[in-house]
């Protein structure tokens, strides 16, 4: 039970174990309650922290929700505005597209735009086969990407879902048509490939340019509020989100000069995404490609 109790935020803890006989062992770990919500001697589980810290960051009235693809490791992102229920898919894929439609349906939602952060080498995106099932929503992507869509991203576009928007900014390095999306409030970017948890995207093919990718985390991501919450365009050990604070110091390669950082991109030696030769025809024409 007490390490259970311990887990909470300080506040609840206390109340709780107060209530079942836990006061003085609480009370004894808790230095302070802060911002911060840290105990003194057991550290919060990591993706505990960034899930209750999603909750505390969202802007009032926006709708978030994570979702997670398997074989290619991709997370797609559903925000909506709740009172409109006007809402945007971020990097939708092929292969969860009834998944994604299914969850619309029972919350109510009514997809607006789907938009991908580039043009996609490792999955073919669902974009087209949603545009193909629901009446009225549009395609979105970089202008940069040589990528069809209804709406081509400039950097300081707004995607309008309700009272909600989405910022854009270009960021490009992986590919020349990345952008950041980043909420009105700037609690939230979602990065794409550019920065991801700890690391980021490859820059050895598709116009990749390790310099760019440099120059666009520091002046287009790492600019944003410290407290923003980085949610990347996929993941392979399981982490969830991150802050730019996180990475402003942590990441091993963002961390580094510009020519360190060249130096590191050149020598990853990575081998060829495996779906590269079908995702990335059929995500020049919105993921129709042999659908």
């Amino acid at each position: 039970m007490s390490s259970f109790v311990y887990r909470l935020k300080p506040v609840l803890a206390y109340s709780l174990g107060s209530q079942r006989g836990y006061s003085r062992k609480v009370s004894a770990q808790i230095k302070h309650v802060a911002p911060a919500l840290r105990t003194s001697k057991l550290p919060l589980d990591p993706v505990s922290i960034r899930s209750f810290c999603s909750r505390m960051e969202l802007k009032k009235g926006l709708f978030f929700r994570q979702l997670f693809e398997p074989v290619s490791s991709t997370y797609t992102y559903l925000v909506a505005d709740e009172k409109s229920r006007e809402a945007v898919l971020i990097d939708p894929v092929l292969e969860t597209v009834e998944r994604d439609l299914k969850l619309l349906e029972e919350l109510g939602f009514n997809l607006k735009v789907a938009v991908n952060t580039h043009c996609h080498a490792d999955h073919i995106t669902g974009s087209g086969l949603l545009k193909n099932r629901l009446h009225g929503m549009k395609s979105a992507i970089s202008r940069h990407s040589g990528a069809q869509a209804d709406i081509q991203l400039s950097e300081g576009d707004k995607i309008h879902f309700g009272k909600q928007h989405l910022l854009v900014k270009e960021t490009p390095g992986h590919t020349n048509g990345c952008v950041t999306l980043v909420t009105g409030d700037q609690s939230m970017a979602f990065t794409g490939d550019a920065l991801l948890i700890r690391g980021c995207g490859r820059t050895d093919f598709q116009q990749g340019c390790s310099r760019k990718l440099y120059e666009s985390v520091h002046q287009k991501i790492f600019t944003l509020p410290l407290q923003c919450l980085v949610y990347p365009g996929h993941d392979y050990k399981g982490q969830t989100a991150s802050t730019v604070g996180e990475e402003k110091r942590f990441n091993p390669r963002l961390t580094k000069s510009v020519e360190e950082f060249v130096d590191i991109m050149v020598n990853l030696n990575l081998p060829k995404p495996a779906q590269i030769d079908l995702a990335v025809p059929a995500n020049v024409v919105c993921g129709l490609h042999e659908v």
